[in-house]
């Protein structure tokens, strides 16, 4: 089956998702959260995306991105690739970490925007991690934030 190539976004911002495969953990201890951290920080000097918003849970990630010098694609494969090189050998593992092609959402107007940052920063609270949005940074597997 063919790729279908992804929808672009006239305002270069794209809600990203990815997912451990078989929805397994790929963060399990928080200096792996921190490393996936560093590794957006580096890439983003490198390629000059924006980070507008994000969720690190257990299994799975979102990322409110703004593509800027490169385009989101390139962004997403030298992070993806980084993170799973260096969790590859820091687990003694080999192979896939993420389950298929992240998926990404092209942001259309601000009112969406709004609506997804919202969506991303409540995510621990819907799925029942905290209570209030207050006790927000770090708890229960989650780590959340904007810049």
């Amino acid at each position: 089956m063919p790729i279908i190539a992804r929808t672009k976004s006239d305002m270069g911002i794209y809600h990203i998702i990815l997912r451990g495969i078989n929805r397994q953990s790929i963060f399990d201890e928080d200096v792996d959260r921190e490393r996936f951290i560093e590794t957006m920080v580096k890439y983003r000097e490198k390629c000059a995306y924006g980070v507008l918003g994000y969720c690190l849970r257990g299994n799975h990630v979102h990322l409110l991105l703004k593509e800027e010098k490169e385009n989101i694609s390139q962004a997403m494969k030298r992070i993806i690739s980084s993170y799973v090189y260096w969790y590859n050998r820091k687990y003694e593992r080999c192979g896939h970490l993420f389950q298929e092609r992240y998926k990404s959402e092209p942001v259309s107007s601000d009112a969406y925007l709004l609506t997804v940052l919202r969506c991303i920063h409540q995510n621990p609270l819907k799925a029942q991690i905290i209570s209030d949005l207050s006790s927000y940074i770090r708890r229960g597997g989650s780590l959340c934030g904007f810049s």
